[in-house]
């Protein structure tokens, strides 16, 4: 048994010998370990987001078992524990509601447990940022390990893929063009294993970025999930937890300014998600370091999109990792980024990436045929927007990026499902849908009603886009002319609160600006009569979100959880120092 520990954080609680480490032992010894565990063995904690209810993760207890080889070949004491799962088809209204409360689970039971460092396995949409935002308050050594995309969907010969295609069937079942059978049978084909979505939604584009930001092993995102080069990756991420256990290497060290560069400039080329921007603006706001919104559009400019996935491309996360990846995509654009940023195997990503072969499918495309020379996200202000709001550029209709038109306005998503199918509703397809109460406290939590339909009268007439204006979020896996994340949202007051149907919207992407058209002196009117809508929850977490939650451009963190420098385990390590004096 070790006395001193090797400078390890978990001594506190298992070196030595004293009444505490007793203790501490002892209640450890009672799950069946033999006594070499605490021999000096860099504990490294398996944070596990497994939940039924999240297909997604639902393979992570296999996954972990794989990393617990790989801590034990290493010298390590592998400790698995669960967080809560957040998982996109069944939480509502929104699991963007309860990102926040899974931060705070991961980066409280890493701050407050016995362990030296720690694994995070992620996939489903919320999971990936939520570990992020936690790790990277918590500044224990880390390493993020991706659960992997499903397999690629099929139906009738075609390959589809989630949501995308979804929405694409969706439209043709409620325009009569597919049977209900049909329509049933797509169900059964497009999802066809465990993992996250086959498309560049957002869970495959906030694993790609983990992985731009040096936080995994490389090639670890894009590895279908069932793929037994998966569990080989597991096995090497629990090895290299215990390396980083000893080397006492923090995500601080990881997560500078320059890998939040990198990450942005891999969003741009992977034509990624939208919900991006504010899970990248949250992180930001944890290490604390500046990150405007007008940097995602610096980088957009000057980035081409190489992805060739759905759905701002063709192929699906099977072909991309097929093609060589993350990796792959990264070394196309390596002139791009910053070299000699940091990452979690203790080299640069320039060293890695040197190792990197090129592309070998289409899902990867070549520098010299891109596809978009400019990135997939800009950022829009105006006088609609003046905190800002996003439009995925690469999932959008060109002929309408310069666009003027006569809002419709629906108060509610409800009120939206009931009329959208009116043959009465009075629309063409020049009228800007715009939808109130979709934001962070408006819905509450900003769910992913941005991408409204088409109502059914101009799909009829063969209308597949037009523009729409919301402070909702939009699935990364959606596509269209859609405004997303306008702040502040119309639920504190914001402008797009006062937009009445049948007044002017402007959208102009060249100069970056969404406008609304109505003369200041009735605006202002309309801002002495407005009246905050009634809160959604009085009591429980739902209070505290309302209470704390910041704006989209803010990245809808709490406001007490950004910084927090002094709390971080590398400085302040309170549960470490009461381990030592007592127990609960």
């Amino acid at each position: 048994m070790s006395t001193n520990g090797n400078g390890l954080r978990s001594a506190s609680w298992f070196g030595g010998v004293s009444l505490y480490s007793f203790v501490h032992r002892s209640w450890m010894k009672a799950e069946g370990w033999a006594p070499d565990v605490f021999d000096g063995r860099p504990v490294v904690g398996i944070c596990n987001s497994w939940s039924e209810l999240v297909n997604c993760n639902v393979h992570f207890r296999a996954l972990a078992d794989a990393v617990k080889r790989g801590v034990w070949e290493a010298g390590g004491f592998p400790l698995e524990f669960p967080t809560l799962s957040l998982g996109e088809p069944f939480v509502k209204p929104s699991t963007m509601l309860y990102r926040n409360l899974m931060a705070m689970d991961v980066e409280e039971a890493i701050r407050s447990n016995p362990m030296d460092a720690v694994v995070l396995l992620c996939g489903c949409d919320k999971t990936t940022p939520a570990q992020l935002l936690g790790a990277a308050s918590a500044d224990l050594p880390a390493i993020m390990l991706p659960g992997g995309p499903m397999l690629k969907g099929r139906w009738k010969g075609e390959e589809i893929g989630s949501g995308t295609d979804a929405f694409r069937f969706a439209n043709a079942h409620r325009q009569g063009h597919i049977t209900d059978e049909e329509f049933v049978a797509v169900e059964a084909g497009m999802h066809r294993s465990n993992g996250h979505c086959m498309v560049m939604g957002t869970a495959s584009t906030m694993t790609s970025l983990a992985e731009a930001l040096g936080m995994t092993l490389p090639g670890a995102a894009s590895i279908p999930a069932v793929d037994s080069r998966r569990y080989a990756l597991a096995q090497a991420t629990g090895r290299r937890a215990v390396e980083l256990a000893r080397e006492g290497l923090r995500p601080s060290s990881v997560l500078t300014q320059d890998a939040l560069d990198n990450a942005i400039t891999a969003l741009m080329a992977l034509g990624g998600s939208t919900n991006a921007v504010i899970h990248l603006t949250a992180l930001a706001g944890r290490l604390p370091l500046e990150l405007p919104l007008e940097r995602f559009d610096e980088i957009s400019g000057g980035t081409p999109v190489l992805a060739d996935v759905k759905p701002s491309g063709a192929h699906l996360m099977e072909d991309f990792y097929y093609a060589g990846g993350v990796p792959a995509l990264l070394r196309q654009i390596a002139d791009l980024l910053h070299e000699d940023a940091l990452t979690v195997t203790g080299r640069t990503l320039g060293e890695e990436l040197a190792e990197v072969p090129e592309p070998y499918g289409p899902a990867v495309r070549q520098r010299s045929a891109p596809l978009s020379d400019v990135g997939g996200t800009v950022i829009l202000r105006g006088s609609l927007a003046p905190d800002g709001a996003v439009l995925k550029r690469s999932a959008a209709s060109p002929h309408l990026l310069s666009h003027r038109g006569r809002a419709l306005v629906f108060a509610s998503q409800f009120e939206l499902l009931e009329r959208i199918d009116d043959p009465d509703l009075d629309v063409d397809a020049d009228t800007v849908l715009v939808l109130h109460g979709a934001g962070p406290v408006g819905a509450p939590g900003m769910p992913e009603w941005g991408q409204m339909p088409i109502p059914r009268k101009l799909l009829d007439a063969g209308v597949t886009d037009m523009v729409r204006v919301s402070d909702a979020r939009m699935s990364g896996t959606s596509y269209g002319t859609v405004v997303l994340h306008v702040a502040p949202e119309s639920a504190v007051g914001g402008p797009l609160g006062l937009v009445r149907t049948g007044d002017e919207v402007e959208l102009d992407v060249e100069t970056r600006r969404i406008d609304l058209l109505v003369e200041d002196a009735e605006l202002d009117r309309r801002r002495a009569a407005w009246q905050p809508p009634a809160r959604a929850f009085e009591r429980g977490y739902g209070r505290l979100f309302l209470d704390h939650v910041l704006q989209a451009d803010e990245g809808c963190d709490f406001d007490f959880l950004r910084g927090g420098a002094a709390d971080r385990l590398g400085e302040r390590d309170l549960a470490a120092q009461y381990a030592r004096i007592g127990h609960s």
